[in-house]
C-alpha cells in the first residue's frame, strides 16, 4: 500500500524542495498539508492538488490516511512537531537542524526507537547521485590503496547565491503567527547573544560537517575551531589520525562554493558539491600525476532523490542515510565547537 504523506509547514522549501518531489512521485499519495497561515496553505493545496488543509499539525495527525510527515517549518518548532509526529506513530523527514542540543536530538531518536519508524533528516546531500559516486570511489580507492592512505581532507562552505532555478511555490505574505510551542535555541550554558551564530552555524555549516562524516568516519573529534559570531569559522575535525580543516563563511552575495577535498599520498578526491537549490549534480574530480579525471553524470536533483529515499525508506522499512540516530552527531559537534568558544 502506498503510503498517505502529509507536509507540515508549505513555504517555499516546503513546496519547491519537498511537495512538488512527493507529489511527482507515484508510489506515494500526499494526502493532507498543513500550515499556520491559511492563505497560504489554501494556495499551496491548490497548486498542488491537495485535497485536505489543516490550520495545525495536530489537526493533520489526527487524519487516519496520513503514515508519514515531512516537517518544514521554523526552526525552533521543528523538535515539538516532530515529537508529536513520532509520538502519533507517524514515520518523519524533517529539515535540519532536527534541534539545538543533543539532549533535544536524543530525546527525537529515542521516540522514533520506540515506534520503530524511520525518522530522517534532511541533509540531501547525502542523496546527491555525484556524492554518491565519490562514496562508491572513495571504497575502490581505500580497497585497492592505487592513491596510497588518506592523510587529510580540506572542507569549505562559502555561502552566497542558493542556486534556485526556478520558481515553483507559491507565496501570500502572510506573517507566521506566535504562540506556537518552541524548543530553547541553544544549551542552557550558552549566552543569549550567541544564539542566533549559532542557529545560523547549524542552519548552514551542518551541512559540511555531516558530509565529512559521511565520507571520511561517523565520529570524529575535533582537534581545532574558531568561532565568528557573525558567521565564520575554522573548524578542524580528526578521523583517527586525518585531519580534515572547515573554511565555514556565510553572508556572501556572490556564488556558493562549498565542496571537500581529501588528500591521498599519491593523490586527491575533490568534490565540488552545488548551491543547495540548484538542480544538478555534485563533480567528482580525481587528481593523480598531475592528471585530473572527472566522474560526471546524466544529471539529478538531490531533493528529488531524498523525497524518493523517504518514500522507500518507509516501504521497506530501510534505515536513511541521514538517520535521526546519525545525525545526533552533527548536533553533538556543533554544541562542542561553540562551548569551546565559550570557555576561550
Amino acid at each position: 500500500m502506498r503510503p498517505g504523506i502529509g507536509i507540515i509547514g508549505t513555504g517555499m522549501v516546503g513546496q519547491m524542495c519537498h511537495l512538488a518531489n512527493l507529489v511527482a512521485n507515484p508510489a506515494c499519495r500526499v494526502v493532507a498539508i498543513a500550515d499556520l497561515r491559511p492563505d497560504l496553505a489554501s494556495a499551496a493545496a491548490q497548486k498542488f492538488g491537495i485535497g485536505r488543509v489543516y490550520g495545525t499539525h495536530r489537526e493533520l495527525l489526527a487524519d487516519s490516511e496520513v503514515s508519514a510527515v515531512v516537517v518544514v517549518t521554523k526552526r525552533r518548532a521543528t523538535g515539538p512537531i516532530v515529537l508529536d509526529a513520532l509520538n502519533s506513530g507517524r514515520h518523519v523527514l524533517s529539515e535540519k537542524p532536527m534541534a539545538y542540543t543533543t539532549a533535544q536530538a536524543t530525546s527525537l531518536v529515542e521516540a522514533a526507537r520506540r515506534q520503530r519508524l524511520v525518522y530522517s533528516i534532511g541533509y540531501m546531500k547525502r542523496h546527491d547521485a555525484g556524492v554518491a559516486r565519490a562514496l562508491a570511489e572513495l571504497a575502490r580507492l581505500r580497497a585497492d590503496g592505487s592513491l596510497g592512505r588518506i592523510v587529510g581532507a580540506t572542507g569549505w562552505c562559502f555561502g552566497g547565491d542558493t542556486g534556485r532555478s526556478r520558481d515553483n511555490f507559491v507565496m501570500t505574505g502572510e506573517t507566521r503567527p506566535d504562540g506556537i510551542e518552541l524548543w530553547q535555541d541553544g544549551p542552557d550554558w550558552m549566552p543569549g547573544p550567541l544564539r542566533p551564530g549559532y542557529d545560523n552555524f547549524l542552519n548552514v555549516f551542518s551541512h559540511i560537517i555531516n558530509l565529512a562524516r559521511y565520507l571520511l568516519g561517523s565520529s570524529p573529534t575535533i582537534a581545532a575551531s574558531t568561532v565568528e559570531i557573525a558567521g565564520a569559522a575554522t573548524v578542524t575535525l580528526d578521523f583517527d589520525g586525518a585531519a580534515c580543516e572547515l573554511q565555514l563563511s556565510n553572508g556572501s552575495e556572490g556564488a556558493w562554493r562549498e565542496g571537500l577535498r581529501i588528500e591521498f599520498e599519491q593523490g586527491t578526491m575533490t568534490i565540488e558539491l552545488p548551491p543547495p537549490f540548484a538542480e544538478q549534480e555534485a563533480e567528482v574530480i580525481i587528481g593523480r600525476d598531475g592528471q585530473i579525471a572527472r566522474l560526471t553524470g546524466e544529471g539529478s536533483w538531490a531533493f528529488r532523490r531524498q523525497a524518493n529515499a523517504f518514500v522507500a525508506d518507509i516501504v521497506e522499512r530501510r534505515k536513511p542515510l541521514a538517520s535521526g540516530e546519525d545525525s545526533v552527531a552533527d548536533i553533538a559537534l556543533a554544541e562542542a565547537i561553540w562551548k569551546g568558544q565559550v570557555n576561550g
